[in-house]
């Protein structure tokens, strides 16, 4: 965290504390509001109500100064928090950016020792080296002893009603 935010964060701090001390102003005023509103509903109208009547109304446009003070307060700490927010943001962005770019000129980097030829040799070899493997596979699968069966012979068969016949001779290999 540099010297800008530690700055912004210790203002937003002391905003906010001046906002906590009008807090205690304000709930110190309800109170005395409070006080003046019991009088009043024990006393008869006269000169003595009035001025208990004055004294509870200087308090509640105290009371309502001090709440335009505090509401002000509030506005301005939530504004350094978002200065704040946006000033990070920027930060963040920027780091990214940074990396993005970075990995751009390391791929760039990786690229130019990829040869698209080799990789094709590559592929080609290993193509070829399959087909041996089937070959071989193929080598050593082949059965022994088995007669070869002619596909004709066995659509015929099987036209003639001879299928069971072959079928039968199959079985005895």
């Amino acid at each position: 965290m540099n010297v800008l935010c530690v700055c912004f964060l210790c203002h937003v701090l002391k905003v906010d504390s001046r906002a906590e001390s009008i807090d205690k102003k304000i709930a110190r005023l309800d109170a005395e509001l409070v006080k003046y509103k019991d009088q009043m509903k024990k006393m008869r109208e006269g000169p003595a109500k009035n001025t208990v009547k004055q004294k509870a109304l200087r308090v509640l446009k105290q009371k309502r100064m001090y709440e335009q003070q505090r509401d002000n307060l509030a506005q301005q700490s939530f504004n350094m928090e978002q200065a704040n927010y946006t000033i990070q943001a920027l930060k963040d962005t920027k780091t990214t950016v940074d990396a993005m770019k970075l990995g751009v000129k390391e791929m760039k980097k990786a690229y130019k020792q990829v040869k698209i030829d080799q990789i094709e040799d590559i592929q080609d070899q290993l193509e070829d080296m399959m087909e041996e493997a089937n070959e071989v596979q193929e080598a050593l699968s082949r059965s022994y002893g088995t007669p070869e069966i002619d596909e004709d012979d066995l659509e015929a068969g099987e036209e003639g009603g001879g299928g069971s016949e072959i079928l039968i001779s199959l079985a005895k290999y």
